[in-house]
């Protein structure tokens, strides 16, 4: 079973307050989430390898460690988790970015891949698979799944605020995914939104709505 973990940092809890109020403008709520994705990501990555090098300063050398693992790659889902990427860039600047495009088939339901193009080396990369909210978790299942399928195993999927329903589709599909998120709130309602939520992300972070 993958692990969930939910970040409690105070400063990822306080921006993500205001994210929440609906009277939080498209500028502010755009800047808060890349805020919140860096935060998020600096406790993602706790866990890379390093190894231990040799450094001259201005005064002497000295033993250091430096990244030594798999290199990081950057999967946003769109359109949302492109809100997502800049805070990683930022952290991470020399990441790749892929991007992963889905709708939902209205006859089906089911979702289906629109476009998907992802780094040569995904396969030898570790993946961060970005998407403000995993709400029923079809989407973000389905995206890891086409992932997959181009031969990429080692990701992980990183959420602003998630609902038990969605961890647990996550959990029961892809059960080697581990999930990050911001908040865990209580569940979803009629229509498929995240209580209490902060509504539609992608309509919020690019003032369509």
């Amino acid at each position: 079973m993958s692990k969930v973990v939910v970040f409690d940092h105070p400063l990822i809890q306080h921006k993500l307050s205001i994210m929440r109020d609906k009277n939080t403008g498209t500028k502010e709520f755009r800047e808060l989430l890349s805020e919140i994705a860096m935060l998020m990501v600096f406790e993602v990555t706790r866990d890379l390898e390093t190894k231990e090098v040799e450094v001259e300063t201005p005064i002497t050398t000295c033993k250091c460690r430096m990244l030594s693992g798999k290199k990081l790659g950057i999967v946003p889902i769109l359109r949302a988790g492109l809100g997502m990427v800049d805070g990683v860039i930022n952290l991470v600047p020399a990441a790749r970015v892929g991007h992963i495009g889905l709708y939902r088939d209205p006859k089906s339901l089911e979702p289906v891949e629109y476009y998907c193009k992802l780094p040569e080396d995904s396969v030898n990369r570790e993946l961060l698979i970005l998407d403000p909210m995993l709400a029923t978790g079809g989407s973000a299942s389905a995206a890891i799944n086409f992932i997959k399928q181009r031969g990429c195993h080692h990701m992980r999927l990183v959420n602003l605020i998630a609902a038990p329903e969605g961890i647990a589709r996550i959990q029961k599909d892809h059960p080697d995914v581990d999930i990050y998120v911001a908040a865990l709130d209580d569940h979803l309602n009629d229509h498929g939104y995240i209580v209490p939520g902060l509504g539609d992300a992608g309509d919020r972070l690019f003032g369509t709505k």
